[in-house]
């Protein structure tokens, strides 16, 4: 089969592979599309992951092989696939904090080399534990695959809003309006509070309003701050989703929302990025400070919901699509997106 292997910082190669062997408790599905995701780009682009690999996770596809005692999936049925099921029972797990298992972190597809995703090509192995633990996912009739692969990312955005404890009424700020900002617009607008979203891209900020959002600015406005509270009758946001990894989003963050608000790390920075905060900000002002990454096991049911039942538009927000040959084009258009790029699909 041909995938892209990770070679080495900015090395992907397409190469033909074997396709991978089944155990019996294993499932083997055929990838139809698979989403290019920021974390991605980010295994691709800087030492952070040994070679060889393959990467990719937002994955949807079609049943090829099943092993001999794996019960209640057949050749043929399509399926969403998660790449991590956490073990249900250790410190973390009994915490809600699934993504910090360590069954959660190491047990992953793979279409060979060290399990990565393995998304990025022609078929990807699902372990026993994925297949037993709710991993694979029905795609309905009705649900094209491309939609299905939104279900991933769309329970990592669904973590966040839930973990900020939004409710209707209130306005959240959304720092960035690529394919992440635009779907917490989304779901802030469907739990029945407002967004505004800021962005450096003119084409971004109108998306922003066009799939939801209350207002949306340019992040570079001097009054930037004095608009938000004329529109949070002088009390700044409830809740700021950082979408972006800048400090400068941060501070805006720090300056639009209100006392007692929240203040979620959504997108991951730079690991030399240090940020200098007086403390007695946060004290004086109750400002919470949070971080949220990954998916959360509790949310699948509801991120599925979301999806198949088309209660937000995940297909606005596609925007490019790649044969997985152009992977290499495709990773450099999400890094230097031209006014009109927002989410990048590719098809094995």
């Amino acid at each position: 089969m041909k995938a892209q292997v990770f070679r080495g910082v900015n090395q992907l190669s397409y190469e033909d592979i074997p396709v991978p062997e089944l155990s019996a408790d294993e499932v083997l599905v055929q990838v139809r599309v698979v989403g290019l995701c920021q974390s991605d780009i980010k295994k691709i682009r800087y030492p952070l992951y040994e070679p060889p690999r393959i990467f990719g996770h937002e994955t949807a596809g079609t049943i090829a092989a099943v092993g001999n005692e794996v019960k209640n999936w057949q050749v043929g049925q399509r399926v969403a696939v998660m790449h991590h099921i956490p073990c249900m029972r250790c410190a973390y797990c009994l915490n809600d904090n699934f993504s910090m298992c360590d069954v959660y972190k190491n047990i992953s597809t793979t279409a060979g080399f060290n399990a990565s995703g393995g998304g990025f090509a022609e078929y990807v192995k699902v372990p026993g534990h994925i297949v037993r633990s709710g991993g694979l996912i029905p795609i309905p009739d009705n649900i094209s695959f491309e939609e299905a692969s939104f279900v991933e990312p769309t329970n990592c955005c669904l973590k966040a809003v839930k973990k900020a404890q939004i409710i209707p009424g209130q306005t959240v700020l959304v720092t960035g309006a690529g394919p992440i900002g635009l779907m917490f617009v989304m779901l802030v607008k469907h739990f029945g509070a407002k967004a505004i979203a800021t962005d450096l891209l003119p084409s971004r900020i109108e998306k922003a309003l066009n799939v939801g959002a209350e207002a949306a600015f340019d992040a570079r406005d001097p009054d930037l701050t004095a608009k938000i509270q004329a529109l949070t009758d002088g009390m700044g946001v409830d809740v700021t989703l950082l979408a972006v990894p800048s400090d400068k989003a941060f501070f805006q963050a720090l300056d639009c929302t209100r006392k007692g608000g929240k203040i979620v790390f959504f997108a991951e920075f730079p690991d030399e990025m240090e940020i200098l905060i007086n403390p007695n900000l946060l004290y004086r002002r109750e400002i919470d400070l949070m971080g949220s990454y990954s998916s959360s096991y509790r949310l699948q049911s509801l991120a599925t919901d979301i999806v198949f039942n088309r209660r937000i538009d995940v297909e606005a927000l596609i925007s490019d699509r790649y044969p997985l040959e152009k992977l290499s084009q495709a990773v450099e258009m999400a890094i230097a997106p031209t006014s009109e790029t927002y989410k990048i699909l590719i098809y094995p």
